[in-house]
């Protein structure tokens, strides 16, 4: 029971830095009329913070 907490735990850290960073860093509040707006927030938060990581990792492999 303890082994499976542990992978769960571990899955559901990595996520739940994924959105706090993303409210933290923009802002990430979803208060808008309609799926489709929210979704499409959703999608541009998701895309500005993939960049933000693939420039992240670029520099580290440059300078590594």
């Amino acid at each position: 029971m303890a082994r499976a907490n542990a992978a769960k735990s571990a899955i559901r850290a990595r996520v739940e830095h994924v959105f706090a960073h993303q409210k933290n860093r923009y802002g990430l509040f979803i208060r808008t009329i309609g799926i489709a707006r929210a979704q499409a927030k959703l999608t541009l938060a998701n895309l500005a913070y993939n960049f933000d990581r693939l420039i992240f990792h670029e520099r580290s492999a440059a300078t590594g």
